[in-house]
């Protein structure tokens, strides 16, 4: 009867590590951050800012 029982918990903690294990990782945010806001001080001192860069594609 005890080494059913060892072997019932042994499975359970096999079972319990291989669902841990087994978990997707998390994805990363790969949008780029919003561009900030020019302000009219930075417009006067610099101009109007400059255009984005065109995509990649």
């Amino acid at each position: 009867m005890t080494s059913t029982l060892r072997l019932a918990l042994a499975a359970l903690v096999t079972a319990t590590l291989a669902a841990c294990a087994s978990a997707p990782a998390a994805q990363p945010d790969l949008t780029p951050p919003p561009r900030p806001r020019v302000d009219a001080k930075t417009q006067l001192e610099y101009g109007t800012p400059p255009a984005p860069p065109p995509g990649r594609y």
